[in-house]
């Protein structure tokens, strides 16, 4: 394949593939600068072994890269609240009181959501993202974690454990 072709067939995986891989992102990080800085770097890995990529394996293939390159780079948690920066605006770029209403509400689910996913293991935290977000078969999962079925069996029922014993203390605090 020439170069021009190579370029043009990858331009045309980043455009389909990035909404969702930056939300696969979003998940592994809680954060939306570290999110979009993880899929430009899992990106730039998957133009480079553009040429040993599968054809209809680009998703797969690009998600663990990132899976990997998270694992390779993990970094302190942080604080920040991730929030869809056009949430509040009409489309004319009007704030929307409604909508600024709900924000507060969502705002404190994803904190929780991203606080409860930020307190698992990081094994854990990948196999939840990966098996129940993405919605990968447990075989996926394995193969892209390069790990045992059985593992993404017990590291997803762990994972979900710890995350509702988070749930149920979160709703005793607030009793």
């Amino acid at each position: 394949m020439r170069k021009r072709e190579r370029d043009e067939e990858f331009s045309t995986f980043v455009r389909s593939a990035t909404p969702e891989l930056l939300r696969i992102a979003w998940f592994l990080t809680g954060d939306v600068e570290d999110a979009k800085e993880l899929v430009q770097a899992s990106l730039t890995k998957t133009y480079a072994a553009w040429s040993r990529v599968r054809p209809g394996l680009a998703v797969p293939y690009t998600r663990t890269v990132m899976v990997n390159h998270r694992n390779d780079t993990w970094r302190r948690r942080r604080r920040e609240v991730p929030v869809d920066p056009h949430v509040g605006q009409r489309q004319d770029g009007a704030e929307d009181p409604t909508a600024l209403r709900a924000l507060a509400d969502d705002v404190v689910a994803q904190q929780d959501l991203i606080d409860a996913l930020s307190a698992l293991p990081e094994q854990q935290r990948r196999v939840v993202v990966l098996r129940h977000y993405c919605d990968l078969s447990e075989a996926t999962v394995a193969q892209e974690l390069g790990i045992s079925t059985g593992t993404v069996k017990s590291t997803a029922s762990r994972g979900l454990a710890n995350l509702r014993k988070h749930y149920a203390r979160a709703k005793e605090t607030v009793r």
